[in-house]
């Protein structure tokens, strides 16, 4: 039977939530399902039920609470103070000693695959990979940001579910855009973290709202987990440049604005060897909430690419 008893100490927090919906303005899971229990406001009210005996503890529940990028928006918006990531961490513990390790948004490692290198265990910050005979992750821990996906040399490194930000996912956004025969003017794809760029710009541009548009804005929960090769493969898809908005790497709790820096670095000088002009991919840091630094970087990144012009397909192959 589940006690919640690390949730329980939480009920003052549970009783002060007024439902306002401010949290899910700024979710980017909700903003991809438009599913309220998978907004931050839809998941207090489960774990009310559960703690008040509404709700029986069930594998539904486990897996929202597992579903969550830990991007902390909830809290900033909170109008009533709620430590909504510490009650969620609460009830995911008391859930996983009930018995429930739902993947959820999490990490996970193919053992067939694994080098057994341990370059994810080293670099996590979050403390949520070990080495016990296989790498192992601890699915309380893990914040979701997808940073080891890149550190892995075998790719055996995986998510569970991404709304809209698993590698895969952003490769299909990036050739959706690319290739989108009503749109004849495609040319950049500009990448943007969850933290920095969801506050400023609200929301990523909507279906429909790319028509004619030089440039793409996909956001992601953290931009550690931009891979190499979907940058490149951006390139290949036709792209002129490439720039990527990052959070200030004093405010990445996942490390993974550093490792994007370093990417792109070690990116720029690799495909300038292969006679691209480096300056088709940047980086920026782009403050929390600052619309006209996004902006303005966005804007003189697209100065400096149009008189580029395209990449030539023999260059790409």
């Amino acid at each position: 039977m589940t006690t919640f008893g690390r949730l329980r100490s939480f009920k003052n927090a549970l009783d002060c939530c007024i439902r306002c919906g401010y949290c899910f303005e700024h979710c980017p899971i909700f903003k991809a399902t438009r599913w309220e229990t998978d907004s931050p406001r839809g998941k207090l009210v489960l774990l009310y039920g559960l703690l008040n005996g509404e709700l029986r503890p069930g594998a539904y529940a486990a897996e929202k609470l597992f579903e969550c990028f830990q991007c902390g928006h909830c809290e900033k918006a909170c109008s009533s103070g709620v430590p909504v990531l510490k009650v969620f961490e609460a009830a995911k513990s008391d859930l996983f000693d009930a018995g429930f390790a739902p993947i959820g948004t999490t990490s996970t490692t193919d053992g067939g695959r694994c080098a057994h290198c341990l370059n994810c265990v080293r670099m996590c910050k979050h403390e949520a990979r070990s080495w016990r005979g296989k790498v192992e992750t601890d699915r309380r821990k893990c914040a979701s940001c997808g940073s080891c996906l890149d550190a892995c040399p075998a790719g055996a490194i995986g998510l569970g579910k991404g709304y809209g930000t698993s590698p895969d996912e952003l490769r299909k956004s990036v050739a959706g855009f690319l290739s989108d025969p009503q749109n004849p003017d495609p040319k950049a794809i500009v990448f943007g973290c969850s933290w920095s760029s969801y506050p400023g710009l609200q929301t990523a541009r909507r279906a429909g709202d790319d028509a004619g548009a030089e440039h793409r804005v996909i956001v992601t929960a953290c931009t550690g987990r931009i891979k190499a090769i979907t940058i490149l493969e951006a390139f290949q898809l036709g792209a002129w440049g490439v720039l990527v908005n990052r959070c200030p790497e004093t405010d990445c709790g996942h490390g993974g604005s550093a490792r994007t820096r370093h990417r792109v670095e070690a990116l720029r000088r690799a495909i300038g060897q292969a006679g691209i002009e480096p300056a088709r991919l940047q980086s920026a840091e782009i403050p929390r909430g600052s619309p006209k630094a996004f902006t303005g970087a966005v804007g003189k990144f697209m100065g400096e690419i149009r008189p580029l012009g395209p990449i030539y397909p023999e260059v790409m192959r």
